[in-house]
């Protein structure tokens, strides 16, 4: 029920917190889901609450019958073997599909931004997210290993759009 309540509560923030002005992000145009489909490892992200001690996260998107997007968050507690978490929500394109901007549901009615601001057009091999707040960040790749220079151009783009990029956390991805 705390599970329940909690992700409640963070998706009621999400949904209502206004927009950051600070940042400067846009979505990506030429977004297309049916290649984005599939497993993304967390590279790097910004410290939140509902990911705090989790290593090897992924995250799974798949089409579901109804058009909408599945979407699988999963990590382990401290440690590869530790404990598995995971959720699962939805997600629906904020307006037209060839835009990287939708709004996922973890827990209806409550929604959030979903904003691909940077993304390997060419092989769709890495991508860098985010929500409207400065809070929320995540660079993912197809594999569990980014090559330090992609690494350090996409931190630096992070930091250019407003985040404090010191603040972010590298999680252990040991497969």
């Amino acid at each position: 029920m705390k599970k329940v309540v909690g992700c409640a509560l963070l998706l009621m923030v999400l949904s209502c917190r206004p927009v950051d002005e600070t940042l400067v992000v846009e979505p990506i145009q030429g977004f297309e889901i049916k290649r984005y489909l599939g497993t993304w490892y967390e590279i790097a992200r910004m410290p939140v609450w509902f990911e705090r001690n989790l290593v090897n996260v992924t995250a799974t998107y798949s089409l579901r019958e109804d058009g909408t997007v599945q979407v699988l968050n999963q990590g382990f507690v401290k440690a590869p073997e530790g404990k598995k978490k995971q959720a699962r929500g939805k997600a629906v394109f904020a307006g037209n599909p060839e835009v990287g901007h939708l709004k996922v549901t973890f827990f209806w009615p409550f929604s959030a931004d979903y904003i691909v601001m940077e993304l390997d057009h060419d092989h769709y091999q890495y991508a860098m997210v985010c929500s409207t707040s400065d809070k929320y960040l995540w660079i993912l790749a197809r594999d569990h290993h980014m090559e330090e220079h992609l690494l350090e151009r996409l931190v630096q783009r992070a930091h250019e759009a407003g985040f404090d990029t010191s603040r972010l956390i590298f999680p252990l991805q040991q497969w």
